[in-house]
């Protein structure tokens, strides 16, 4: 056995060469073009594409959150509006005149 972390061929104990290189033939036409990282716009778009992303997200989910949440303020307004009127006098006033309808004119505590 050999030392280190050198791949070997266990059928035929070579050496197969390194990650990517593992003893076979170099490879022909296959052509490799790069440019230099000074010359990239790696930001390129990204301004404009987060816009328009941003508002399809917003359009696909529109239909979801829009009408929960119109419920919800419709509900809390109307409670809020609720509880105003019960804590103000015509409130009080109505309420002891529905409690009077409700005993018969009798007291409603015992």
């Amino acid at each position: 056995m050999a030392g280190g972390s050198e791949p070997l061929d266990t059928k035929h104990g070579h050496y197969l060469g390194g990650w990517g290189n593992l003893g076979s033939q170099t490879q022909k036409g296959i052509t490799t073009y790069s440019i230099s990282a000074n010359r990239q716009r790696p930001l390129a778009g990204t301004l404009n594409a987060a816009v328009f992303n941003t508002w399809r997200r917003f359009r696909a989910q529109a239909l979801y959150v829009i009408p929960p949440f119109a419920i919800a303020y419709v509900a809390m307004n109307w409670a809020v509006e609720k509880n105003e009127y019960y804590n103000s006098k015509p409130g009080r006033m109505a309420d002891a005149a529905a409690a009077e309808e409700a005993t018969g004119g009798g007291s409603v505590r015992g």
